[in-house]
């Protein structure tokens, strides 16, 4: 089997060589070149053409994200951002990073022995098969949607992994603040789940923050599940839904798990629901819109073209869970057309 090609971009000496015996150990993956700064990675994507590049953001010289933005539109590639952090790694996924990992404490070893032998090598991996093109601004959509006050949906649930941080921004960004109450599931490593709430919220005319427990899931407001241990379920109380958060084993690999919001929406909210599966690995969520469609539910998929790893989308279109297959851009106006059908 051919081997990943990898670029490892790291300025710390040490944490570089790290990385270098750790990817090295994995048999699907080749690290041919490493590089400490911006300029000496250019020479080297040129010459030895890698598959993935891993990208630290504090570099010296030029920093990853304001690399990231010159090197996309000229040589699009599949780069995973390793990162302290900080907001800026949204800002590498807008910039078309594929994905991006939290950096580890080198002094926490059990920390630093998940990040080398497991997370960072699947990140790799996945990001190696990623539909990478050069970046294009999101489409705006100069909205007027409103929902019927006839309509019966109440609940929207967005599962999504890979490429997932934009693909939901876009979606939300065409959201108003008629929008029946939102839960989101994106696979993403704690504390990194409120920084991206924060900024969403900044950017939709909805409200968005990350959940706690015991939150109603109101009209307007979008609840990102925290990243963690805790899985994120919703139950109605009275003519409320409510967020439950509670520890748990990972679900499909994950924690918060699609799967898990999807089921509990099912059973909460029935035919009064919509749920939308978006870009991602694995088959996280597929089997949970399955549920939710049994149940009465309108759902929505991902189409293939639009997808940074049309993964999740398709496991659920493959079982027969998606009903309506939607170009990224075309989610937002579709959800509202389901809404006011009903």
């Amino acid at each position: 089997m051919k081997k990943i090609k990898v670029l490892v971009v790291e300025d710390s000496l040490v944490f570089r060589n790290l990385l270098v015996q750790s990817l090295e150990k994995d048999n699907a993956l080749e690290v041919v070149a490493t590089a400490s700064d911006p300029f000496e990675a250019r020479d080297k994507i040129i010459k030895y053409k890698p598959d993935v590049m891993t990208l630290d953001i504090e570099l010296p010289r030029m920093d990853g994200l304001e690399f990231l933005r010159k090197l996309m539109p000229q040589y699009p590639m599949p780069v995973v951002v390793i990162s302290a952090l900080s907001e800026k790694v949204f800002d590498a996924m807008k910039a078309g990073a594929v994905d991006f990992v939290a950096k580890p404490a080198v002094a926490d070893r059990k920390q630093l022995d998940s990040f080398l032998c497991n997370e960072l090598p699947v990140k790799i991996k996945v990001a190696s098969t990623a539909r990478v093109s050069r970046y294009k601004k999101p489409v705006m959509f100069d909205n007027n949607y409103s929902t019927s006050s006839k309509s019966e949906t109440n609940l929207i649930a967005i599962g999504a992994s890979t490429g997932g941080t934009e693909a939901i921004a876009e979606v939300l960004k065409n959201f108003s603040t008629d929008i029946p109450g939102t839960v989101v599931v994106q696979h993403m490593p704690p504390k990194f789940t409120e920084m991206y709430a924060n900024r969403l919220d900044s950017q939709c005319r909805v409200k968005v923050r990350e959940a706690k427990n015991g939150d109603i899931v109101a009209k307007g407001e979008v609840l990102i599940a925290p990243g963690g241990d805790e899985q994120m379920s919703v139950v109605k109380i009275a003519d409320n839904y409510q967020v439950v958060l509670k520890k748990g084993e990972r679900v499909n690999g994950h924690c918060p798990s699609v799967d898990v919001l999807f089921n509990s929406v099912a059973e909460a909210a029935g035919s009064h629901a919509i749920g939308i599966i978006l870009t991602g690995m694995g088959r996280d969520g597929a089997k949970g819109l399955l549920k939710m469609k049994k149940a009465g539910a309108r759902t929505i998929g991902q189409d293939e073209s639009t997808c940074v790893v049309y993964g999740m989308p398709k496991a659920a279109y493959d079982i027969g869970a998606v009903m309506y297959q939607e170009k990224l851009q075309s989610i937002a106006p579709k959800t509202y057309k389901l809404i006011n059908q009903g």
